[in-house]
Parts: C-alpha cells; structure tokens; sequence
C-alpha cells in the first residue's frame, strides 16, 4: 500500500529547502520577501489556514503580516485596507481570506487586488495569465499543488487523458487549464455530467474536488490509473475523508494521494513559494 500512496510532506519539503535557499541570496541582496493576509473577524478555519501559512513560510524564511479587519467593517474599509497593502512596497504577496461576508462584495473586491501581488488567483486578471499560460501570473494554491506533486513523484502528463471532477474556481477550472498547459487532454466533470462513470474509466489520472466524501470507489476506477483526490469531508464517524474511498479503489490505482497527508500538505509551500516569486518580479531579478 505505501508504495502507492502520493504523500505531500516530501513534497512540501523540496519546495521549502528550495525557497529557503533563494529566499537567502535575496537577503544579501538587502531583500526580504513578504506576505499579508488580508481576513475579517477571526474564523476557526480562517485560523487554521493562517496557522499553516505562516509556520511555513517562517520555515521558507518568508515574512508574514495579518490585517484583520472587525467582522462588521465595511465594504469601503475592506477596499482601503486592501489598497494599503497593494501601495506598501514592503510587502510582495496578498492572500484575501475568503469567503468573505455577505456584505463585501467579492466581485468588486477581485478587481481590486493588484495582481502582481495576487498569490492566491483572485484577480480575474491572474485567472487570465493562468488561462494564456502567462508564467507571470500565480495559480490557486491548491491547483498547483496537484500540479507540483505530479511532477515530484515524476507522472508525466504529456499526452495523459486526465478527468476533473468538479469545475470550481478555486480548483477545478484553473487546475484544468494547468494540466492542458502541460499537454494533457483534459476533461471536466459536474453534477450535470452524464454516463460518469464510463467518462471516469478512460483517464489515465483523475484529479477529484467535488467535495461529496468517498463518492469515488473502484467502478469509477481504470487498471493502473494516477488518483489525486483534493476533496476535505468528514465521514460518518467524523474522520477527514476524500472525496475517493480509498481503501475500495486501492488495489486498482497506480498511485494514489491520501486524504489527510496529500495535497492540503503541499498549499503552504506553494503560498510561500509565489510570495517568493511575486518577489522576484516585483523587484525585476
């Protein structure tokens, strides 16, 4: 079973020990990358990602900064707080904790984020560098999280027939336009999706973020098939589960990402490594 299962520490690990040593050479070139988190009030989930967040990039040697906003500020503060951060030259990377209130309007607030700090694909402007293949621009975490932990384990995707199942702008969308940048022939499922389980039996590698725990099992499952599952849900039991019942599609799948220990392990550093980049540029290095 070890041998299948995709884990994301080693991962997530790589890409730290890579951060930490470009992260260096620009401190003695005077130059310290920095993140703000932009959030309202103080959510438990809010507080759990900016947790891991932060640890991480202090492991990357990547400076943080909180702005929390009182969860009844309004939409005019928000904005302000926002365009602070855009006009602050000491900060290089923006991550807006979202879901934001019903009452701040997260189709102004995306236009409104400078996209050469966007880490995290806000901006329609970052989704439009994303959809061109414009390098400049920074993907959503968790899609270039998939994306890195393809690439570690070395599964080519020149080629490959991959199947989404789930076409989210946090996830789906943009991770589909990443895997055909890479060559792949992509497929995007949804709840409309019809004959699904015959479309599912062709990929060579099934990315899966619909978010309905184990709704996956063996029957959707080709011979030998790559399986990475984004999906976070909570069983019967309350055990943090996927969206692919791992246990039934095991003896199937070629590989096979755990759910927890796969691709949630990997967002941080990916985070720290755009704040990074976003860096980089910023400065024309």
């Amino acid at each position: 079973m070890e041998e299948k299962l995709l884990r994301g520490k080693p991962v997530a690990d790589a890409l730290t020990d890579d951060i930490i040593d470009k992260v260096g050479k620009l401190n003695d070139q005077g130059i310290f990358p920095k993140l703000a988190m932009l959030k309202v009030g103080n959510r438990a989930d809010d507080a759990s990602y900016q947790k891991g967040a932060t640890n991480r990039c202090a492991k990357c040697g990547v400076e943080t900064m909180v702005v929390e906003l009182a969860e009844d500020c309004s939409q005019e503060d928000y904005l302000a707080a926002l365009e602070d951060l855009n006009k602050d030259e000491t900060v290089h990377g923006i991550l807006c904790f979202r879901p934001l209130p019903a009452h701040i309007d997260e189709e102004i607030v995306k236009y409104y984020i400078d996209d050469k700090k966007d880490v995290d694909c806000f901006s329609p402007l970052s989704l439009a560098k994303i959809m061109s293949g414009d390098k400049r621009g920074f993907a959503p975490c968790t899609p270039m999280g998939v994306i890195e932990i393809l690439k570690y384990y070395d599964i080519d995707l020149r080629g490959k027939n991959v199947t989404v199942l789930g076409r989210s702008m946090v996830v789906g969308k943009p991770l589909s336009m990443l895997l055909l940048n890479r060559d792949s022939t992509v497929t995007i499922c949804h709840s409309k999706s019809k004959d699904l389980e015959n479309i599912v039996k062709e990929s060579d590698i099934l990315v899966s973020c619909m978010g309905r725990a184990k709704a996956v099992d063996k029957s959707y499952i080709k011979e030998g098939a790559v399986v990475i599952d984004v999906g976070i849900n909570f069983d019967q039991e309350g055990k943090m589960c996927g969206d692919v019942d791992t246990d039934d599609v095991l003896e199937r799948v070629s590989h096979i990402t755990p759910v927890p220990g796969g691709v949630g392990s990997v967002t941080s550093s990916i985070l720290a490594r755009h704040t990074l980049r976003a860096c980089i540029q910023l400065h024309d290095l």
